[in-house]
């Protein structure tokens, strides 16, 4: 019997024994305690915790992008300091070598205050950055960083452009001065073309009395007319090419069928032309000029040797104007009219003035006119020292085809290059006429060809 009670109350306090087993257990697991019969139960404040937790994460987070983001910022607009602070000394520096030349002492002490004051600024830049004290308001520094780099670059350029404009004007004055010395020049050769061909040349005939003329006087006026007629030639050709004639056909025209060696011996037959008007007539005594009466013969020589003496010093341009019409104004007249073509006058000034003033029996002050009549002047005189002469002076020229003599003929062409003259089959034409002063022969001056 009582062996069944034993029995019977142990199972009961086993129970007992479990259950509070598990409700401690279960307070330790779960933090559920039993108070006054009721399960406090705690997941609530865990779940709070949790969301704390999370919450404060993200903020971390985000206030660590905030920080690099500032950082970034921070140095971008350090740097644009930076930037900004050497384009301040490059503009400093191009104004230094800007107010070099010419010296600019104000301007070179501005310039080097401004490298002075940039180059401590980039020291300071330097030391902050070295100890990461960047500004405050990044986003500020960078507009006032990027406003000062444009002025430095704005300034650059206005430099440069004052350095160009200098240039420039440094550059016209070189031009001006250089045309300027093109013309005096230019004015330079004319003067002495002019002294070449003046009468000045012939002061060796000053002293001159007719008894005492010999061929060398007649020779040295004849050379004196052949650079008359050159420079005549030179001025006559390059108003032709500058009113579009065509040089060759015109060469052509006035020397058919002659092969020239060289394109530069064109002139040559322009030469030829107009030695063949200005000496055309030149055997006659007149000139073959109309309403020209002479003296007996017997006076011939000391009427043409006064006749020299006359103009041989004159200017013919104040001649003529003083005398326009004396026997000389009468021959450049009836030579101009002949030798220039109205048509070439007309291509030269557009229009036949020129010749109406002449045909008029007044002369033009032009340059072209004026080259014509130190020619005609040269033309004049050798005519009056030709018949001077007692006999008189005749003048000759070969005919084309002819054979070549060294007795009455000189090559025009002397080049180191040209064959001999005896190597051509014959004349081409004659470019210079020759004369005969008694037994001296002065020889023509002829052009050969290889055809």
């Amino acid at each position: 019997m009582d062996s069944v009670k034993r029995s019977a109350v142990t199972p009961s306090k086993s129970r007992l024994a479990r259950t509070f087993a598990k409700v401690l257990h279960l307070r330790v697991v779960t933090g559920v305690a039993p108070v006054e019969g009721i399960q406090k139960v705690k997941p609530q404040e865990s779940s709070k915790d949790d969301q704390d937790t999370g919450s404060w994460s993200r903020s971390q987070s985000f206030d660590d992008n905030d920080e690099k983001l500032r950082n970034t910022t921070e140095l971008e607009a350090h740097l644009a300091q930076l930037f900004a602070s050497v384009s301040s000394i490059k503009a400093a520096y191009a104004q230094l070598q800007y107010a070099q030349s010419p010296y600019d002492s104000s301007g070179i002490q501005s310039a080097d205050q401004i490298v002075v004051s940039e180059l401590k600024n980039l020291s300071e830049l330097k030391r902050c950055y070295l100890k990461k004290q960047f500004d405050s308001f990044p986003e500020r520094t960078l507009c006032l960083a990027e406003i000062q780099e444009q002025k430095s670059l704005l300034k650059t350029y206005e430099i440069m452009r004052k350095k160009l404009e200098s240039q420039m004007k440094l550059k016209d004055s070189e031009i001006t001065f250089l045309r300027g010395k093109l013309g005096d020049c230019h004015k330079q050769n004319k003067l002495l073309e002019k002294r070449l061909n003046a009468s000045g040349h012939l002061s060796v005939l000053d002293n001159l009395h007719l008894s005492g003329i010999s061929p060398s006087h007649f020779i040295t006026v004849l050379q004196h007319t052949v650079k008359s007629i050159r420079s005549f030639v030179r001025l006559m050709v390059t108003e032709m090419e500058s009113s579009g004639w065509d040089i060759n056909a015109a060469a052509s025209a006035i020397q058919p069928g002659v092969v020239f060696l060289k394109s530069t011996h064109k002139c040559l037959a322009f030469e030829s032309f107009v030695c063949r008007e200005m000496f055309d007539s030149f055997h006659i005594p007149n000139f073959s000029l109309p309403n020209e009466s002479l003296p007996e013969q017997k006076h011939w020589h000391r009427l043409f040797f006064d006749r020299f003496f006359e103009l041989k010093s004159a200017r013919p341009k104040e001649y003529l104007a003083r005398k326009p019409k004396s026997t000389f104004g009468k021959f450049c007249r009836a030579k101009y009219l002949k030798l220039v073509h109205p048509k070439m006058e007309s291509s030269f000034s557009g229009n036949l003035s020129q010749r109406n003033l002449i045909s008029s029996g007044d002369f033009p002050n032009t340059p072209f006119f004026n080259s014509f009549s130190e020619m005609a002047k040269r033309v004049w005189l050798l005519h009056c020292l030709a018949f001077s002469f007692n006999p008189e002076a005749s003048i000759f020229q070969v005919n084309k085809g002819s054979c070549f003599s060294e007795v009455y003929m000189e090559s025009i062409i002397d080049e180191p290059s040209s064959p001999p003259p005896e190597t051509y089959p014959g004349v081409a034409f004659t470019v210079v006429p020759g004369f005969r002063i008694g037994k001296t022969v002065i020889q023509c001056q002829v052009y050969l060809s290889q055809c």
